[in-house]
């Protein structure tokens, strides 16, 4: 072992490291969390649609709004262009960018698809009762917000809802397929949200999925699941032309 001299802390192999040397790494770590905690929150705000489509703000804005210095913010949002998210501006920060009509299509026809599988697969194996009472709550969730007109509240149990589902398919890469365009597809429903008719219908479906999933009955569960997506993923489509909300 080699010595440890009061200027510094020894590393294996006996090399000593600088305070210098570590208070850098302690200023890295520091400056990570601190990306961490603006790619997060940036992040939040354009999937909720706090930040909608064409929202333009300055790095030195959002550093203000985040309490922490530009270079965390500038990190994050190189992240978020990389997802498609945001076009990084020169000298004009970020702008955030929309979801195309033909986006959306695409997205929806894949989780049609997949999520239809989900069905069909958690239908087939069976579930615990207490799996079924948590996609039962979902659905008595959805209709005690829609009767309280609070669609808020309704968008995040329809969410828990469609993610319950796919959990309890068992089949890890579906369920991390699903995760990958899940996002986008929020951000579109989120934008959309008091510009569609009250759900009714959609509660409707979902109760029917969960009857046939609890009678083990795998093809109607697959094909109410998959006519359901189908109709939201047009209704998203037809609300995106009819606004212009890309």
């Amino acid at each position: 072992m080699g010595k440890t001299g009061a200027a510094g802390t020894e590393r294996p192999g006996g090399r000593e490291t600088a305070p210098e040397a570590e208070g850098g790494r302690r200023a890295a770590s520091h400056r990570l969390s601190q990306a961490e905690r603006a790619y997060a929150e940036i992040k939040r705000c354009i999937l909720d649609d706090e930040m909608p489509a064409g929202y333009q703000a300055l790095e030195q804005e959002l550093a203000e709004a985040l309490g922490m210095s530009r270079t965390p913010v500038r990190e994050a949002l190189v992240r978020l262009a990389n997802e498609g998210l945001v076009e990084i501006r020169p000298r004009h920060g970020m702008r955030v960018l929309p979801i195309s009509a033909d986006d959306m299509r695409e997205i929806y026809q894949i989780l049609t698809s997949l999520e239809g599988t989900a069905a069909e697969l958690t239908a087939d194996h069976g579930l615990s009762d207490a799996e079924l009472r948590n996609l039962q709550g979902a659905v008595a969730e959805m209709d005690q917000a829609l009767a309280a007109k609070d669609l808020r509240a309704w968008a995040v149990a329809d969410e828990r809802f469609h993610l319950l589902l796919v959990a309890y398919a068992g089949n890890e890469r579906l369920r991390a397929l699903v995760g990958s365009f899940w996002e986008q597809a929020h951000r579109v429903r989120m934008a959309t949200l008091r510009l569609r008719p009250p759900p009714v219908d959609s509660n409707k479906d979902h109760a029917a999925v969960v009857d046939a999933i609890a009678r083990r009955d795998a093809e109607s569960a697959g094909r109410i699941h998959r006519e359901h997506r189908s109709r939201a993923g047009q209704m998203l489509v037809d609300l995106i032309n009819a606004h212009g909300i890309e």
